[in-house]
């Protein structure tokens, strides 16, 4: 898994059927990035749903959150629209899981994304990251301190 001070590889995911996010594009804004295994599961759902509440949060920190995971894009925009999330589910399905491998938090045995989360400062590092237990939300204050750290630089 990659840890601070590294580079955040990019990578180009479709966020809905017919657009498609580059992660450089938001160099300039701090990003989050919420690997989770799949949609639809009751801890993904959960920790999704948190995530869309604390929307608020994140932007005082000119903060992007995107969730990844290997489900296709289809499948987000179903999960998306029925948990009225206001925030991008980036599809990491072909090469599936290529994006998951590149952050070293791809389960092979499982085939599907770890439940991991990264801070990505304005120029394009990693400033923390977290790998959870699958079974257990992981949360948001690891999220919000780190922006708050972020933000005391």
């Amino acid at each position: 898994m990659l840890e601070k001070n590294t580079v955040a590889p990019d990578f180009t995911l479709f966020a809905t059927p017919d657009q498609k996010i580059t992660l450089s594009e938001f160099r300039g804004r701090n990003v989050i990035l919420a690997f989770y295994p799949a949609d639809w599961s009751p801890v993904c759902s959960d920790q999704m749903a948190l995530y869309n509440e604390m929307l608020k949060y994140f932007k005082k920190y000119d903060a992007e959150i995107f969730g990844i995971s290997v489900d296709s894009k289809w499948c987000h925009l179903a999960f998306s629209q029925s948990r009225n999330l206001h925030f991008p589910l980036l599809a990491d399905f072909e090469a599936k899981g290529e994006t998951a491998r590149k952050y070293g938090v791809y389960n092979d045995e499982e085939g599907e994304c770890n439940r991991a989360l990264f801070v990505i400062n304005k120029d394009g590092l990693i400033e923390w990251s977290y790998l959870s237990p699958t079974a257990i939300n992981p949360g948001a204050d690891g999220i919000l301190e780190a922006l708050e750290n972020l933000n005391t630089k």
